[in-house]
């Protein structure tokens, strides 16, 4: 081994040891201490409050019409789920496992390129956290007035200030359940409801927990869900690994820290300062000074407030940023494509979009499925015909009453019977319908020969649906 390759490898060998020490500095709040979070302007606050406004369509969403109706409603008695003019049947739900896989597998994605950004974007407990704060703040005051308001005596300010505070958390808690429950009942006909005190007992009871489940999660537990209750920050350790970039402090840079004083020149020390606004505006309150900490949702906070204080002591940002442990300990960068993980979340990704476009584009008014009698596989009538009996399955998938007609192609002259004769399918429900084939032996070319069943609307012929089983003559 070369003196220089020595020397990289005794360098990252300090490095990992300075990554193991710092283990021993990590902080976990068990909720005996109240986190009085800091907020500052930032690139990565400027994302927060983006990502936090998507959720203004759940909101917006029972409110857009279509056709008349009510966009985006999960009609739960009548089994169906309107979005946008699709409507989607109970026999169609396989998709919606496709749908939540597809989902879990960009999370998994997302988590091994760049850690908890999930957790420090879009997360709802994370966001309404990060509103409740803020209207804590704006209610109260700036941190340290509010730390001084709760450690004084309960005075007739103190208690109208907390109590208008939580007045305006309960109502948008409210909401949130209010607007949850509108998805599942036209959301006109709930305010109506509503408002004359009548209806059924869930547009009661639905917004009354996320009401109190709201409270108590955001109000009162706060960054205790996501250390000790979310089962996503539990097993987001092992979707990480060492090219995972994620709000690193640069040690190398930054050591060996010291306060600037004013008048005195430059410290030959490192470029952290020891202002502790990271810890200030960090929402779970740890320092990311002391590594990667099993709290951290990687919101990127950290970030802005260490390159604030960089631009005002006149040194390079980036003191804090994104970044992976390999490039921390100085080794070379792998091109994400080269990432064997990535490569199978994004096949698995594909292939749950490419079953959901199918799924999409062959869901159709109506669905045919047959089933081949077994117990005889086929019967020779009296006239030496061969005889099969299937059962179909018709699922009428439109809102109103279908008059269907059956027919079957494949085999040369064969004989289709069915019961009932007159075939008529109710919306959104499953018919089972008796069909018997007869066929002459000299039309039969094997003992098994595919055949297709057809059944057509018979007021639109567009509207179709066909199946392939197989006749069996021995």
């Amino acid at each position: 081994m070369g003196k220089a390759e020595e020397m990289d490898e005794e360098s990252e060998n300090d490095a990992l040891n300075q990554l193991y020490e710092e283990t021993n500095y990590w902080h976990i709040n068990k909720g005996d201490e109240q986190i009085y979070a800091k907020r500052i302007p930032g690139k990565f606050r400027n994302i927060k409050w983006a990502t936090a406004s998507l959720y203004l369509f759940y909101f917006l969403g029972p409110y857009m019409r279509w056709d008349g109706e009510q966009a985006i409603l999960f009609d739960i008695p009548g089994r169906k789920y309107h979005i946008f003019g699709l409507t989607i049947w109970p026999q169609d739900m396989w998709m919606l496992a496709l749908v939540l896989l597809t989902f879990f597998l960009l999370l998994y994605a997302t988590t091994t390129f760049a850690g908890r950004v999930f957790c420090g974007y879009f997360c709802w407990q994370t966001i309404w956290v990060d509103i409740y704060t803020w209207i804590e703040e704006k209610v109260e005051g700036p941190p340290h007035i509010r730390k001084a308001l709760d450690n004084a005596p309960w005075t007739a300010k103190k208690i109208a200030i907390k109590s208008g505070k939580n007045s305006v958390f309960l109502f948008l808690s409210w909401l949130t359940g209010f607007t949850f429950t509108a998805y599942f009942i036209d959301v006109y006909d709930l305010w109506s409801r509503t408002i004359a005190l009548e209806g059924p007992i869930y547009i009661w009871t639905v917004p009354l927990t996320f009401l109190i489940g709201s409270y108590i999660g955001v109000a009162i537990l706060r960054e205790q869900i996501c250390f000790w209750m979310c089962p996503y920050a539990r097993i987001q350790g092992v979707m990480s690994d060492p090219e995972t970039i994620m709000p690193t402090y640069d040690y190398k840079r930054g050591e060996k820290r010291a306060r600037l004083k004013k008048g005195d020149p430059a410290p030959d020390t490192g470029d952290c300062v020891d202002c502790h606004l990271c810890v200030a505006v960090c929402p779970v309150g740890i320092d990311i000074r002391h590594g990667q900490q099993e709290g951290c949702i990687t919101c990127g906070l950290c970030i802005d407030a260490c390159d604030t204080i960089m631009d005002k002591v006149k040194r390079p940002k980036g003191l804090i940023r994104y970044m992976s442990l390999d490039e921390l300990i100085g080794k070379p960068p792998i091109p994400l494509f080269k990432r064997g993980r990535m490569w199978v979340y994004s096949t698995l990704i594909l292939l749950s979009f490419a079953g959901i476009t199918y799924g999409l584009a062959n869901m159709g008014a109506m669905k045919l499925t047959v089933i081949h009698e077994r117990q005889p596989l086929y019967t020779q009538l009296s006239d030496g015909s061969i005889q099969n009996k299937y059962t179909l399955k018709i699922v009428n998938k439109t809102d109103g009453e279908m008059t269907l007609k059956i027919y079957i192609k494949g085999i040369d002259n064969a004989i289709l019977s069915t019961r009932p004769k007159v075939i008529t399918a109710p919306s959104g429900k499953v018919l089972a319908v008796q069909a018997f084939v007869k066929v002459k032996p000299e039309n039969l070319s094997d003992e098994h020969e595919p055949i297709i069943f057809y059944v057509e609307n018979n007021a639109n012929e567009e509207m179709k649906s066909r199946y392939k089983s197989t006749f069996i003559a021995h």
